[in-house]
């Protein structure tokens, strides 16, 4: 005998979490771009490469702001015959894109210091601690804005870790003004443009490895797959567990299939319902398919 079960459910508010996400995003995108003008300007004025790497990363924010916003409209989407899970990786997409640029932005940054290293230019100090301190309130409201949705999108949450970034390279653009203004350590510029492209580094890293993991299926970080094939052992009934999965397909929203061999006398349909109760109580699981098989079943199985 062979049934195959199969549960499916969205993520509740998924709808309305994307509504707001998309509102945060739009706010944060005016602040971002009308400051990143005066920033460009002031890092020319002022000559300063800290400014100008700082103002190069609120454009990536812009950019990564805007690539979000499309991002989450085109996960909105309906799914088709063609694409049966709909758009939603289309914001892990956009997040991978958004820490590769920031990546990219860090390397700029760094070989641009090493030039000025050895021959630093004239610096307008308190020119470069205006702007700078100016940078920091932009971002510290971007930063404001955004914290309510980061922590159930990993495409708002790699928005709010440019602005983090950005932020922390104000900071560092700062302390660098009130030095070139105070001793004229002019060195301090492209010593602070490193510091802000290492900020960028460590933050982008770790987004560009979640979308990856996501990108390739492996398995949440907070789910332990042999922990979810002993729960599933641990029903009365189960007698082997083969060919189970945990991936992720978006942000929040992680499906599980297996094939579970069941023996004795027990109703498929309630040994169904057992899974379905355990997955989700204890690891959040809502889209679920099950295989349910009977002892001595026979079929080919894949190497994974």
């Amino acid at each position: 005998m062979h049934q195959l079960a199969h549960g499916h459910q969205h993520p509740h508010g998924a709808t309305a979490r994307a509504a707001d996400n998309l509102r945060r995003l739009a706010a944060a995108l005016v602040l971002v771009s009308v400051y990143t003008i005066a920033e460009f300007a002031g890092g020319y004025w002022a000559n300063s490469l800290a400014l100008m790497a700082d103002a190069g990363h609120m454009l990536s924010d812009a950019a990564a702001l805007a690539l979000s916003m499309f991002a989450i409209w085109v996960a909105r989407r309906p799914a088709t015959s063609r694409r049966t899970f709909g758009y939603y990786r289309a914001e892990i997409l956009a997040a991978l894109v958004n820490g590769a640029t920031l990546l990219a932005i860090s390397g700029w940054i760094i070989v641009e210091a090493i030039g000025r290293f050895r021959a630093p230019p004239p610096v307008i100090g308190p020119v470069m601690l205006a702007i700078a301190a100016g940078g920091l309130l932009v971002n510290i409201a971007g930063l404001a804005i955004l914290s309510g949705g980061r922590a159930g999108s990993l495409n708002v949450r790699s928005a709010w870790l440019h602005m983090l970034t950005d932020a922390l390279g104000s900071v560092a653009a700062i302390l660098a003004g009130i030095m070139i203004w105070t001793v004229d350590w002019r060195w301090v510029d492209p010593a602070a443009s490193v510091v802000i492209a290492l900020l960028v580094v460590h933050s982008a890293w770790g987004v560009v490895s979640e979308s990856v993991a996501i990108l390739m299926e492996s398995a949440p970080q907070h789910i332990n797959l042999d922990e979810v094939r002993e729960a599933l052992l641990s029903l009365d009934g189960a007698a082997e567990v083969h060919s189970l999965h945990v991936w992720t397909i978006t942000s929040g929203f992680e499906a599980l299939s297996a094939h579970v061999v069941v023996e004795g006398d027990r109703q498929p349909q309630a040994i169904l319902s057992e899974i379905r109760e355990t997955v989700h109580d204890r690891f959040g699981i809502d889209h679920i398919t099950v295989q349910i098989e009977p002892v001595g079943f026979e079929e080919h199985r894949p190497n994974f």
